[in-house]
This record gives structure tokens, sequence and C-alpha cells, in this order.
């Protein structure tokens, strides 16, 4: 399983239990707030990995 993958899971793990804190302490509530937050590290860190990929696939021209 690649990296990508594994983080993939994570971030599906996180929501879920940012979801879940939602439900059951409120959207304001600092559980929530905190998941959110290492949600969209999860997301950021994802978003990195993607944009490295498609900067390594790009032909590299040299003029």
């Amino acid at each position: 399983m690649t990296s990508k993958n594994i983080l993939r899971l994570y971030i599906e793990h996180k929501r879920t239990m940012m979801i879940n804190a939602a439900y059951d302490y409120g959207f304001n509530a600092e559980i929530t707030i905190q998941h959110s937050q290492e949600l969209d590290e999860l997301l950021n860190k994802y978003s990195r990995i993607i944009i490295e990929k498609q900067e390594n696939d790009l032909p590299s021209y040299q003029f």
C-alpha cells in the first residue's frame, strides 16, 4: 500500500471522527474543532503529494 493510500485511510478515519464529534458534542465543541484542524493538516499533506507527483510527471524541457 502506498503512502498516498495510507494517507487517504487516515483522512477518512479523521473525517468520521470529526463528524461523530460534531453529532455528539456540537459543531463548535473543542474536540470537533480539533478533529477539523487535524483533518485540514492531513488534506494539506495529501494535496502536496498530488502536486509533487504532477510536477514530477511533467516533461522537462531544456532550452
